[in-house]
């Protein structure tokens, strides 16, 4: 009896054993895996989006670039090439949304300091008033590292043109004022293809620990595509 007994118990360790492995795969294979979009300008809020390509629908790219950094330097997509890169726009004498958007971005860079294959690009939307010395003053008292983040000034026009033609993040200024814009609180995720892969609230903490994850998720994909 006490040999059948065991026998039992062995029988039924082994079928729950089995039975748990079974509905752990069954899980696995039904539950979905994860993918981040890829936005194009017809799928954004049009507020945000240049009336001349909201009809947009695929294929949408960050267009080529220009802009001078904190440093004086000129930053061009190739300075980007290949890179997943968080985009945003603010200015340097904003005193609402702006402070908490960099601290926060800050937190960005500290996750991927040791990474060089994500970096951080911020445009400014008044850059009569941000020049390049006062980008880096800027920069210097956020504690922004200048091999991993560029603050951008230039041509409004230009920096108008990248903020609702190619990032889709900026709402329209005053009509009266031309290229006026008004910064949101929008970062948003380039991956290495220049593609838009996702827009995230700079001023909520969950939102950056998503953006964190993204971008993990991200790169993890660029590395199985190599292998």
């Amino acid at each position: 009896m006490l040999h059948f007994i065991q026998k039992y118990r062995i029988f039924f360790g082994t079928f729950l054993l089995f039975s748990i492995i079974t509905i752990a795969l069954f899980y696995s294979a039904l539950k979905p895996s994860k993918s981040l979009p890829i936005y194009n300008p017809s799928d954004v809020n049009p507020e945000l989006v240049d009336s001349t390509v909201q009809y947009v629908s695929k294929y949408h790219t960050i267009a080529d670039f220009a802009f001078t950094n904190q440093n004086g330097k000129t930053i061009t997509q190739k300075d980007y090439e290949g890179k997943i890169y968080v985009a945003d726009f603010f200015f340097t004498t904003c005193g609402s949304i702006c402070p908490i958007m960099t601290t926060n971005m800050i937190d960005v860079q500290k996750a991927f300091l040791n990474n060089p294959k994500v970096m951080l690009l911020s445009h400014t939307v008044t850059p009569e008033i941000d020049s390049v010395p006062v980008l880096k003053k800027y920069a210097l008292k956020k504690g922004v590292i200048d091999s991993k983040w560029n603050l951008v000034t230039g041509d409004k026009k230009d920096i108008y043109s990248m903020a609702r033609k190619s990032y889709l993040a900026v709402k329209l200024g005053k009509p009266e004022e031309l290229y006026d814009m008004v910064h949101t609180e929008n970062f948003v995720l380039v991956d290495a293809e220049r593609r838009v892969r996702g827009f995230y609230d700079g001023t909520k903490k969950e939102d950056i620990q998503k953006l964190i994850d993204d971008i993990n998720w991200l790169l993890e994909e660029d590395k199985n595509e190599l292998n």
